[in-house]
């Protein structure tokens, strides 16, 4: 018999929706006008925060939807994302140069409170809480 699990979408799970949901849509439209008006000026960290803009997109669809496939798509997400942020924060602070302009994930998210390095964190626990059985 499979395990059951809670929806993702309920109690604190909406709060928490509704943030990757905020970030989705910050990241992309910033990326979006970056990628249009001064792409020239740091095509590699234009690029990247329109990466991070399409992973804060599908760890959104991931939490709010139900059902294995669902769960799936937010692990995936909520693991680029971590990885992304470890990743792009280290190489922003070892290497300047590389990063003439800020990514959502340069510094580990600094710019963003920290918010970018906290939140798939809690997205991760949140995940593992719903998907034990009730």
């Amino acid at each position: 018999m499979p395990e059951e699990t809670r929806p993702t979408a309920t109690g604190p799970g909406r709060v928490l929706i509704a943030v990757y949901a905020v970030f989705a849509l910050s990241a992309t439209a910033r990326a979006g006008v970056q990628l249009v008006t001064r792409f020239h000026e740091a095509p590699i960290a234009y690029l990247l925060s329109a990466f991070a803009g399409v992973v804060y997109i599908l760890a959104t669809v991931g939490l709010a939807m139900t059902g294995p496939g669902a769960r799936r798509l937010a692990w995936i997400a909520v693991s680029i994302e971590l990885t992304g942020v470890l990743v792009v924060g280290t190489l922003s602070l070892a290497d300047r140069a590389a990063f003439p302009k800020a990514t959502v994930w340069s510094d580990y998210g600094s710019g963003y409170g920290w918010v970018p390095l906290v939140l798939p964190i809690i997205g991760m626990v949140w995940l593992y809480r719903t998907g034990r059985r009730n």
